[in-house]
């Protein structure tokens, strides 16, 4: 059975291992998690407490929504505007394995530091799989550049339709946080990669392996395991269609069955049309003590109102609902996009 935890066996004090660890195992996620830090990073700004910014573009009726319940939806897979999310990157992860060769390569490679574990992990992932494909669920961000404060990004204004009001809510997200340890969601960045590329990935876990073989061999043996089975899960959940590389995507990935958080629930929704579970992702600390890193109020940096012909009412209503949720200064943190685009 998995240990429920998003870094599974290990608490906040023991961040540094989990960091070892995706250095090993999730070379590529954490190069994009460097290179995202160091593009934000100001002049004279502390690393250790510099906070990401990360944008959600949505309809304006889904983000009145998020700013009075603090809850951000986090939807099936299944459901997703990708209708092939989970399946592109399983097919790639598959047929690396289905090669004998290359399976025997990889099992090898951690054999000679924690022997059984490559095949165990193997084994876990695929007696879960049928759950992963049905039962995953995401809340997909984008990476948010600071040139983009006033006007938000063109190709996601369209990317998301024009004939709906649109909003791009902006926040600032902490580099290490409790509260997503207490929901136990994992958090990484889309990796935009071809076959090959991919497995130019699992070569370069298989050398770090080989280079960190003392460390491998220094912790419970378990550990080894699930953070193997955790690189599967990240792979099918976050490898994505090169094709989508622009929109510069994170996820906050739920898996209810395994990784359950009693913070998270769930409900029955209807999204256009569609009746299906949606589980809240709470960002309001009132929910929980370990939430206060993730409040809302905390979090919030600024409201970008999308091309619209209505940018007016929509700069009160939403002036209206931040100051209800706890942004004092409301007024000052909405702006409405300038790009001179049609909206219908």
């Amino acid at each position: 059975m998995i240990d429920p935890n998003p870094v599974p066996g290990l608490s906040a004090e023991q961040l540094p291992i989990a960091f070892r660890f995706e250095q090993i195992f999730m070379p590529y996620a954490k190069k994009q998690r460097d290179e995202a830090y160091k593009r934000q990073l100001k002049p004279g700004e502390d690393p250790a407490a510099q906070e990401l910014k990360f944008v959600h573009y949505t309809s304006a009726e889904a983000a009145l929504k998020i700013i009075a319940s603090k809850r951000l939806w986090m939807r099936n897979t299944n459901c997703m505007a990708d209708y092939r999310e989970v399946q592109h990157g399983f097919e790639i992860l598959n047929e690396y394995f289905s090669d004998k060769k290359k399976t025997d390569a990889f099992i090898k490679a951690l054999d000679a530091c924690v022997p059984g574990v490559a095949q165990e992990a193997i084994t876990l992932f695929n007696s879960w799989w049928k759950d992963i494909r049905f039962n995953t669920f995401i809340t997909s961000i984008s990476e948010h550049d600071p040139a983009e404060d006033f006007h938000g990004r063109l190709s996601m204004w369209r990317a998301f339709g024009l004939s709906a009001a649109r909003v791009a809510i902006v926040f600032k997200v902490p580099r290490e946080s409790a509260g997503a340890l207490a929901l136990r969601i994992l958090f990484s960045p889309v990796a935009y990669l071809n076959k090959d590329d991919a497995y130019g990935v699992l070569a370069e876990v298989m050398t770090n392996v080989g280079t960190n073989c003392d460390f491998l061999k220094s912790v419970d043996r378990q550990l080894v395991v699930e953070n193997v089975f955790r690189m599967f899960l990240a792979g099918v959940t976050c490898l994505k269609h090169e094709g989508f590389r622009e929109e510069r995507e994170w996820r906050a990935i739920y898996c209810p069955r395994f990784y359950k958080s009693p913070l998270m629930e769930s409900q029955i929704e209807v999204v256009s049309g569609v009746p299906q579970i949606v589980f809240k992702l709470p960002l309001d600390a009132k929910a929980a003590p370990e939430l206060a890193d993730l409040d809302f109020a905390r979090i919030f940096h600024r409201l970008i109102i999308g091309p619209s012909p209505y940018p007016w009412p929509m700069f009160e209503a939403f002036r209206e609902a931040l100051t209800l949720a706890g942004i004092s200064d409301a007024g000052d943190r909405l702006w409405s996009s300038g790009i001179p685009i049609r909206t219908a």
